[in-house]
Parts: C-alpha cells; structure tokens; sequence
C-alpha cells in the first residue's frame, strides 16, 4: 500500500478532530459545515478502500451499527457519591462551618463550578483511546455505554496523555434548544415528550441503538481526572486545567474562591444569568481546592464532607386549581393529584402536582377552583406552595371511601396520613408492583416498561408478579408495539431475572419499609426467605437496621396468605431463596465480632463491613455480649450507650485500621 494514502488517512483525522475539538468543545468553528462534511467523506471514501486502516478511535467509528442486546453492569474504581444540598445561603455558610470546624482553619480555597443537570457518567482511557463509558448508577455499579458515549462529539476519542491510564469524570448533558427540538420530533411521531433536558439526556445515553443517541445532540462536560480511582492532582482547580489541556470539554464559567464571601458572590452572579446560558443549571457545586484537605475531611455514607450542591431557591408561578384527581400506587396509598390550568415554570409547562396526601391539602386550605402558587423543587418537581386566592366557585376535595380503580375498600389506619386501598389484586396496585418488581436494582427487567405492564394487565395476561414467569412468546406477539425479536429479548430478560440474588427478591417483593439496604441486612442475617418469613418480631428486631415499625410489617406481610402465595410461585418459578455471603479465613480479625455505630472519617458503613470482613471478621447488626469490638464515629448512638453498658470495647477507625494492618 502506498505511504501517501496512510499518510492521507492519517492527515484527515487529526484535521477532523481539531475541527470537532474547535466546534463541540470550544464553539469557535474555522471551517463551514459543508467543508466538515467532505473532510468526513473523503476520510470514510478512503477507510472503505482500505478497510484494514481502520481504527477504533477514527472519527468515523463514533456510531457503530449493530443495536446492543443489553447493558452490562460494571463497578466503579471509587464510589461515584452524591452531593449534600445548601438550599439557601445560611445552609452554605454551615457547610463552611464545618469545614473549619474539621481542619481546625480555612480550607486554602474553594473552587465553586455550575451545577449542569445532567446524567454523571466516568470515561475510562488507555494508551490515549477510550476505552470504556459507564454511567453513575448507584453510585457503586453503573451500566456500560460505551458505544453510545462514543458518539458525543465533545468526548474525545483520542487524547495525547503522559498517563497510561486515567478516569474523567462529568456530566451528560442536553442543551435546550437540542431538547425543544427533540420533544417537537417525537410530537410528529405521537409519542410522549421528554418532561425536561436531564431526563431526556438520562434517556437518550441508555437506548440499545447509538444511532438514536448520535442524533439526540448531547455534550459531555469533565470536571474530575482520576487515576486508580483517585485524584491525580494535588488540587482540584489544576485537575480541571489539565482536563482543559487535553481537549476535553471543561465548564469555562467556574472560579477559584479565596474564601466563603467570594462563593457567595459567584452564586449570586449565575442566580441572575442562568437564563442565559444554553442549558439548565439548578444551582452551583463548591469543592475544596486541595485534595491533601479532602482527605482529612473524609466522607459520610452518602457524601464528600469536602463539596456540596449550592442550590438556587425553586422557582414559582401562579396558576388554577382545575381539578383533583387519586391516583394509586403499589402499596394501595391513595394520592391526590392536582390538575393545574397549564403555567410555565422556569422553562418547563407544568400541568400536573403533587398533593401528596388529605393532611397536606387540609393544611394548605385548598379547594378546587383556587389560584395557587407553586414551584419546581430544585427545578424539577412540581409542588403547590400555597393559595393565593381562593376560587369563586371553589369546592372542596373529599378522597373516595372507595378506590377509583377496583372498587375496593379505602381505610386509613391510625397514625398514618395515608388511604389505602385493601384490595391486594386492585389492577393500579398491581401495575405499580410490576414495575417496581421489573426496574433497576430489583430485578432487572429491561424492556417492561409502563406501556407493556398496561397492556399485559389491561388484557388480563399478568394477575401477580409471579405470572411474568408464565409468559410465553404467543402471549406476547398480539401486543402493541411487539414484535418477534422484542418478545424473544423480553423474555430473556424475564428469565435471566430468575439469577438475581435474595436481597434483590426481598426487595422485588415491595413490603412497606423495607428497601434495598434493609433487604441486604435480612438476608445477611436469615440466609434464607424462609427464615425471614418464619421469624417472629423480636428475631427481626436483631438485625441491622430494622426497628419495631419495619418488623412488624415484615411479620405482617407473611402472615396474609395471598403473600404467601405469591411466595410459593415465585420459588416454582426458579427465583433465589437462599444466600450465603462467603467469608475469607485466616485474616487478623478471623473470630472477631463487630458492631458499627455513626459515621466514620473516611469510609462509609459498607466499605467499613467490607474491610472487616476481607480480614476474616464477622459485623453483627447489634451489640450483644458476643460482640467483641463497635467501632463508634460521629453521633453514635443507642449501640455506643449498650456497648458501654455491657463492657464492650468501643473504638474508633483508625484503631479499625491498624488491626488490619493499615496505616490510618
């Protein structure tokens, strides 16, 4: 093969990538759209001639061809945590605070950034090339969507690095003019809209065909370089510079603070111009600049004690209270809804509002026929604040004695600000049951979304949970919007779920108060859902987490026999009823006890039970004389007073650390 057509094919792609660079990340385009285009052509009319050129970070590979069957799930190198919320300028100053308060001084500065709305998503690159795109997810585990990420033209295929391998993190974001675009496309095919850019840019990175992400217009701004999971940099303003170094694109309306006055000052100054910007922003993130100080802040379970999400106040209009209507969920609990007169908020239309229960609206004074105010809480949900004006014609809202969907009794028991409807096999119940049975982080079951649950329940085909096992390719096929290959895929879907561990199924089973954390707690305790279900209250009392409130539902769920029911299908049709957490031998704390109690310095509850345990310790749920140590950190509570009491020895992380051999 000739020099000079490697050489071509190599000359297009480094002109095409800094003409992406110059459009997509710094907006200063130097060539016309039509001169873009040949380029691309004349690149592409050459990789076709000589296939075997082509590589996977060419410009042309952004959209690869063949939709996916899946997402696959892939751990994080260091949990993606959420921020806390200062939702006025006394809670940030708090924060400041704190900072102070923990290092003993100011931080040496703070770099404050806009809060994009937007999907947090780590790019992984090796050698210079990216390999790989996972999205938050829980913040432990995302889903891998790399072949989607790939075709956002602000991410960099290809970076010059010293660095063999290196993690961005950042936001996926959509711009509202791409948004109104979206929402006026999906109008002329009759599907719904898209109700604001984060969900629509949510959306669009997890569809199974790149193709439809590539036209959805996204952008990806960085704003964390890591390397094994932690910053690179002795500070986080130079990380963002050394972003900004290798072409990625870096939020250019940020500052470095000297102190809290100078954060207030920008919070302010964007609070004024963010109508401005071409995409929404609900507030501002302020970090510690040092990383050396972030660390000696450390994390609670949740957050970075070292950064939070400086929030703008919700914004407000007036509208019409036209109607109230109930709408019923998995647990039966009725919910008023508001019918608004249609009223744009901060952007959006916003037509419907959450009243959330008959307290609520007694407490508001709200009939129908009332002018109201009402505002998006951190401009996203919609919520009635209170009435401006009363109606002329106004009448009073009273919840139905019986339920608007079955028929079927509504009570309200003593001491809850709920209705419920009683009827385990009411059609709403059971179609918000399927889908909370179906989503992520229970069991998993892509493609059953609200349309297909309708239809499955509306034509009688799902009666319970358990009759999703029962289906087969010919129920299927008649279905709205169903072909063969959906089918088929759904169906795998349905029988991969049966490989879901025992805590998933404890969750997928929707019993009141119990989540994810509390089912992981049960069936580390029980091992077993039988065990769970024989256990008296007092038994379930023992375990991590669960209070009188939660056993007693717990108890009260297997004791009703169309639960039980339910069970026994669920076990006929091959789900996970035991689990056993395996357990390493022969580490320093092999035979010891522990208890944890309070928020700990630097780790959260689960990495401290993960330690423990990869050193051969056991973590109990609560204090017993068979503990041998509770490791206690800030406001420890009841478990530090028994400990006391008991004779048991309390100490703290660091302690915690050196038994394993660490070095705190």
């Amino acid at each position: 093969m000739p020099d000079d057509v490697r050489q071509e094919i190599e000359r297009l792609r480094e002109q095409i990538r800094r003409h992406e660079y110059l459009y997509y990340v710094l907006d200063q385009p130097e060539i016309t759209d039509a001169e873009f285009d040949a380029l691309m052509n004349r690149l592409k009319q050459l990789e076709a001639e000589h296939p075997e050129l082509i590589t996977p970070d060419s410009p042309t590979q952004r959209v690869g061809g063949k939709p996916r069957e899946g997402f696959v799930k892939v751990r994080h190198s260091s949990p993606m945590l959420s921020l806390d919320n200062a939702l006025s300028e006394e809670e940030f100053r708090d924060f400041d605070r704190r900072v102070r308060q923990i290092l003993g001084r100011p931080p040496s500065a703070y770099v404050a950034e806009l809060k994009l709305d937007g999907l947090s998503m780590a790019v992984h690159y090796r050698h210079g090339a990216l390999t790989q795109a996972v999205t938050r997810g829980d913040g432990i585990e995302g889903e891998d969507v790399t072949e989607n990420a790939r075709t956002i033209r602000s991410l960099p295929l290809k970076v010059s690095s010293p660095l063999p391998a290196f993690e961005v993190r950042g936001e996926v974001v959509m711009n509202r003019r791409a948004f109104e675009q979206l929402n006026l496309e999906r109008d002329r095919q009759g599907l719904p809209r898209f109700a604001n850019p984060r969900n629509a840019a949510a959306g669009s990175i997890r569809v199974l065909e790149p193709w439809i992400t590539a036209a959805r217009r996204l952008d990806y701004w960085a704003y964390f370089l890591l390397v094994d999971g932690q910053p690179y940099y002795e500070s986080h303003w130079e990380s963002l510079k050394a972003l900004v170094r290798l072409g990625f694109k870096v939020n250019p309306n940020r500052q470095l603070c000297r102190d809290v006055e100078e954060v207030v000052r920008f919070w302010r100054q964007w609070s004024d111009q963010r109508q401005q910007l071409p995409y929404d922003i609900d507030g501002i993130v302020v970090k510690v600049d040092s990383v050396a100080e972030q660390r000696l802040l450390g994390w609670t379970a949740r957050a970075p004690r070292w950064a939070i999400a400086f929030k703008y106040a919700a914004r407000q209009a007036q509208t019409v209270v036209e109607d109230i209507e109930v709408q019923v969920g998995r647990t039966g609990a009725l919910t008023p809804v508001a019918h608004l007169r249609p009223v744009e908020v901060g952007g959006v239309t916003v037509s419907r509002a959450t009243l959330h229960n008959e307290d609520e609206i007694e407490r508001l004074g709200l009939q129908i026929g009332d002018t109201v105010l009402i505002e998006r809480s951190g401009d996203v949900i919609p919520k009635v604040v209170r009435v401006v004006t009363p109606g002329p014609a106004r009448r009073p809202f009273r919840m139905p004695s019986i339920c608007p969907v079955c028929g079927g009794k509504v009570v309200r028991e003593e001491g809850e600000v709920a209705s419920r409807c009683i009827n385990t096999n009411c059609p709403a119940r059971l179609k918000e049951s399927i889908l909370h049975f179906a989503s992520r982080g229970v069991m998993d079951i892509d493609g059953l979304g609200e349309a297909l649950v309708d239809q499955l329940v509306d034509r009688g085909l799902v009666r319970s949970v358990a009759d999703l096992y029962q289906l087969k390719l010919d129920d299927l096929l008649p279905l709205e919007r169903m072909g063969k290959k959906s089918a088929e895929k759904l169906l795998r879907n349905i029988e991969q779920s049966k490989q879901q561990p025992l805590p998933r199924v404890i969750t997928a089973l929707g019993i009141r108060f119990v989540g994810e954390r509390t089912a992981l707690f049960l069936a580390e305790a029980f091992g077993s859902l039988d065990a769970i279900a024989e256990a008296d209250i007092e038994t379930l009392q023992r375990v991590e987490e669960v209070g009188p409130r939660v056993a007693q539902s717990i108890w009260d769920f297997f004791r009703e026999p169309r639960n039980r029911e339910l069970v026994e299908r669920l076990r006929r049709a091959g789900l996970q009823f035991y689990y056993r957490r395996e357990r390493p031998r022969g580490g320093p704390l092999e035979g010891l006890t522990f208890v944890l109690t309070g928020t700990l310095p630097t780790m959260t509850r689960e990495q401290a039970r993960a330690l423990i345990e990869a050193a051969g310790g056991k973590v109990a749920g609560s204090v017993s004389k068979k503990t041998d140590y509770v490791v206690a950190g800030e406001e420890a509570g009841s478990k530090l007073a028994k400990a006391r009491e008991l004779g048991v020895k309390v100490i703290d992380e660091a302690t915690l650390r050196r038994m394993v051999g660490e070095t705190p």
